[in-house]
């Protein structure tokens, strides 16, 4: 851990696609950067985030690279597979999983195999911490029940920061940047991110 208490290696994770992994992960390397140095490591084949970040400052590790980069944080974003050999080389590695889920109970309950893999190292490793985190909320929608109910299920903690579905974020990716680098027009988008890094904080 830095001095601030973030954690140095960070995983996220899901074993399904479409959960805006690897927007959160880019924010959130982002959001370190500014806290101590950081690297994003592009451990996905799709290799998304360093398509993303061809024009950002802020360095990406892709390959071999991404396990040797040597930062105060270092963000993995891994493929959406818990079997894939990368992800669980990140899982026995990291110092916390972050597991962004939609705002759907169905979305959640297809993470149940994420979890347990998470919960089993947890075991091999008590220190490690993991939560769940609610990406792509519509803009000023709240959880419903059902959401409540099944985050309720699960034995990782969900965190009360969530992450707003916002148009900011395709406007960043379109110009190799983060939200960070786009001034005020993307304040809201930034808040959600220090928010969700502020709790990740013991």
């Amino acid at each position: 851990m830095t001095a601030k208490g973030a954690p140095r290696r960070l995983t996220v994770l899901n074993a399904k696609g479409g959960t805006g992994k690897t927007t959160l992960a880019v924010q959130l390397a982002a959001g370190l950067a500014r806290r101590g140095s950081a690297v994003l490591g592009d451990l996905d084949p799709q290799g998304s985030a360093t398509q993303w970040l061809r024009s950002a400052a802020l360095p990406v590790h892709v390959g071999e690279d991404a396990w040797r980069a040597q930062a105060d944080h270092v963000v993995w974003d891994c493929p959406p597979s818990v079997e894939h050999p990368a992800a669980q080389r990140a899982l026995r590695n990291t110092d916390a999983v972050l597991v962004p889920v939609l705002p759907s109970p169905l979305d959640l309950w297809a993470s149940w195999r994420l979890v347990e893999a998470i919960r089993a190292e947890q075991a091999r490793r008590p220190a490690l911490r993991a939560w769940l985190v609610i990406n792509q909320l519509e803009p000023d929608s709240a959880l419903s029940t059902a959401m409540h109910e099944a985050l309720r299920e699960f034995e990782l903690p969900a965190l009360r920061a969530v992450v707003r579905r916002r148009a900011i974020y395709r406007t960043a990716a379109l110009q190799g940047v983060s939200v960070y680098d786009l001034g005020p027009r993307a304040q809201a988008a930034v808040a959600d991110i220090e928010a969700v890094i502020e709790e990740m904080q013991p």
